[in-house]
């Protein structure tokens, strides 16, 4: 797309590659047996925007009840926050634009699924709680991008906090498809500790 050629020219350096610092048993397992084999075309930040894309329609097909498909598409959405960060680790293409866009896109997916099934399903705080801890994140990394030029990548707390919500979405929708009323206190506990890792996460992550 042009816009983004024009956004690569204008902003370059946040699309040089990094070389990974470590790259964790996790990461060799997942690249080895499932992400080796894709092309070279397949970048780290290619679907990182992948994932943004896919969040309207994850989130409008679960607005007009098609629960399945909406449980199929947020969990290849979620999927790709895995393949991203492992793949940019394997192939040392870490940027910048990563470590910026990858928690946003996080944010957007699960933003959008917290707005339209926490509020609904569960009571307001705890929507609350998970859109105001969502929105400091943005607001800490944009002061330290901005003010300090510090770009950090999510911490492992941000990714269990991540993982723990992804999981409870999707456990929400198929309670849904199912009618099956014991998942959502599942899934109401899993937010809950989504929460308390994102509080861990915020403060390990400012500091």
């Amino acid at each position: 797309m042009e816009w983004i050629n024009k956004y690569k020219e204008k902003h370059g350096d946040l699309f040089v590659y990094q070389k990974a610092t470590e790259k964790n048993g996790h990461d060799i397992f997942l690249y080895r047996y499932f992400l080796h084999g894709l092309p070279e075309s397949v970048t780290p930040n290619r679907l990182t925007l992948l994932r943004i894309m896919m969040t309207p329609p994850v989130f409008l097909l679960a607005l007009y009840g098609h629960y399945a498909w909406g449980a199929f598409f947020f969990m290849i959405a979620a999927f790709t926050d895995a393949m991203d960060g492992t793949i940019a680790r394997m192939r040392d293409q870490i940027t910048d634009f990563g470590k910026l866009f990858d928690p946003l896109a996080d944010k957007l997916l699960i933003g959008s699924m917290v707005l339209l099934l926490v509020f609904r399903y569960y009571p307001d705080w705890l929507g609350m709680a998970i859109l105001a801890v969502e929105i400091m994140f943005i607001i800490v990394a944009y002061i330290s991008h901005h003010y300090f030029h510090i770009t950090r990548m999510a911490n492992v707390w941000g990714k269990i906090k991540m993982w723990l919500q992804v999981i409870a979405t999707f456990l929400v929708l198929l309670a849904l498809l199912l009618d099956f009323p014991l998942l959502f206190a599942v899934a109401f506990w899993l937010f809950g500790f989504a929460l308390g890792f994102a509080l861990v996460s915020l403060f390990t992550y400012g500091v």
